[in-house]
């Protein structure tokens, strides 16, 4: 959600004067659309919590209806798309041809987004094991995408992404989403899917873009299904 002037004064206990004032110092994270200020609601409450102001309980809240309906993995792939021999040696070059390649719009800073990603890395390790890695921001705030986006890119060349089971990394999911709710949304579904043996099969193998997007739609269908029914053919 892009929060108004009046709504960021209204979270943060302050008069809209205030905001205004902390615009022209640019202290605070705020973006002009269309000749008014906006605010994303998750750089908000990381900047009120580094400056330790006190925030109302209303940042927490996202309502889904003004972000409308989440993609499931299959739609997110489809957005983000399938790569592969994907170069780089390794972690960071790989990385840094990940950034270069995932399709996003033309005023995303490429290189803070790699910076974002190596921090995170540096943090832990984003690898699950069996030589799958899942990149993504410490906080899931990322860019100012207008959809939620998964892109699947398979390496030219395994590199050590210092995984818990040891195994190097040659398939990377990358999320970039607009908002937590998307991002935590992504990732659980994500994760889900990679719990299915068809899917997680196709993406070992390095199987054709058809073919794993179709075990994605696969997924989905699966989704919300009490444990052990059968999912739609």
């Amino acid at each position: 959600m892009r929060l108004t002037v009046r709504d960021t004064a209204r979270i943060l206990n302050v008069s809209e004067k205030t905001i205004y004032r902390w615009i022209g110092q640019g202290t605070i994270p705020a973006y002009r659309v269309n000749d008014q200020y906006r605010f994303n609601r998750a750089e908000l409450l990381e900047w009120a919590t580094s400056k330790k102001i006190q925030v109302s309980a209303e940042i927490f809240e996202e309502p889904a209806a003004e972000e409308g309906p989440l993609p499931g993995v299959h739609e997110a792939i489809a957005i983000g798309g399938i790569f592969y021999r994907v170069g780089g040696s390794d972690l960071n070059s790989v990385l840094r041809q990940v950034v270069q390649i995932i399709p996003l719009p033309e005023e995303v800073d490429r290189e803070f987004l790699f910076q974002v990603f190596l921090a995170r890395e540096n943090l832990g390790s984003t690898a699950i094991g069996e030589g799958i890695a899942i990149p993504h921001v410490r906080n899931p705030i990322v860019l100012h995408v207008t959809r939620p986006m998964i892109s699947l890119c398979f390496l030219e060349r395994a590199v050590d992404f210092k995984a818990l089971d040891g195994q190097p990394v040659f398939v990377l999911f990358t999320l970039v989403s607009p908002t937590v709710r998307a991002h935590l949304h992504l990732l659980s579904r994500l994760a889900f899917g990679l719990r299915a043996p068809g899917f997680k099969a196709a993406v070992l193998r390095q199987g054709s873009r058809d073919e794993i997007l179709a075990e994605a739609a696969r997924v989905e269908t699966g989704v919300g299904k009490p444990a052990g029914a059968p999912a739609a053919e």
